[in-house]
């Protein structure tokens, strides 16, 4: 008995400045033609190893759709291919839209459709002997050296109808290093352990607990934020004695915007985020893991 395992990829592609997708998935049709040039980019990967599928979703996602506690497009995209019909020979599973719209659970959020960067979700799936050595190739080396075919980038670009400034394959665990390197560069960078924590052990609780941040727990998916009037908030800064009145309220003005920032970035990321109240800052530790 050899029993089929998955691994996670990506088709990330970067538009140029102030494109957008003009079609946010491409039809049944056209989402077989990209499997193919996708599969024949992949088949380097591959030699040596036989009944591995390729199953893919046709259509360009935010990270933010992509990297959620669950992996959920993924797992969708997994599960659809597990309900095909079996074959002795390596499967190319591509699922496109139909009068505009994808399979439940894998249409893009138009919320989310401006984005500079839209990855296309693929699931690798196949008996384990060969994925166990299959996974750390692609672990080691396809970000670097998976630039998507010349053929495949262009047809992506004409389908998708959005000039394409570079598209390459990665594993989802590149997604992620990504995306802490993106979001260090904006300022988000103490913020990303909650995200990552729901990932990758979602039961674990954790803490942003570092002033001046915002005091937020989170686990099990759910992110508590502490809410404190302007007077418990000064508690919990040190250093803050000198400063008037006025630039105190514009500080703590900051922090309220702040802790916006933080439950809009938790929320795309597929958490819920519950605003605790805390009266006294000595104890808001406790009033968040009531």
């Amino acid at each position: 008995m050899n029993p089929s395992i998955v691994s996670y990829g990506l088709l990330a592609l970067e538009l140029c400045p102030g494109q957008h997708l003009a079609h946010p998935a491409l039809p049944v049709a056209e989402s077989a033609e990209l499997g193919a040039l996708m599969a024949a980019d992949l088949k380097s990967w591959m030699v040596g190893h036989t009944g591995i599928d390729l199953s893919l979703a046709a259509a360009g996602f935010d990270p933010v759709e992509i990297l959620r506690p669950g992996w959920p497009i993924h797992t969708e995209i997994a599960r659809l291919a597990k309900l095909a019909p079996n074959s002795p020979e390596a499967r190319l599973l591509c699922l496109g839209a139909h009068e505009g719209r994808m399979p439940a659970q894998l249409n893009p959020d138009p919320v989310f459709a401006q984005g500079p960067l839209r990855w296309l979700p693929f699931v690798l799936s196949g008996p384990a002997d060969a994925m166990s050595e299959l996974q750390p190739r692609l672990e080691a080396d396809l970000l670097e050296r998976g630039m998507a075919g010349a053929a495949t980038a262009l047809y992506a670009q004409t389908q998708f109808g959005v000039a394409i400034e570079h598209a390459r394959y990665m594993t989802l665990n590149d997604g992620v290093a990504m995306m802490v390197m993106q979001y260090s560069h904006i300022g988000l960078e103490p913020v990303w352990p909650l995200i990552e924590q729901s990932l990758f052990a979602p039961d674990k609780g954790i803490w942003l607990d570092a002033p001046p941040e915002p005091l937020v727990f989170a686990a099990k998916g759910v992110a508590h934020i502490a809410l404190f009037d302007c007077h418990q908030w000064l508690r919990l800064q040190p250093g803050l004695d000198a400063k008037s009145s006025e630039q105190l309220e514009l500080m703590f003005q900051h922090y309220q915007m702040r802790q916006r920032q933080i439950a809009a970035l938790l929320e795309a990321h597929g958490l819920q985020v519950e605003f605790d109240f805390c009266a006294d800052a000595k104890t808001a530790h406790q009033t968040l893991l009531r």
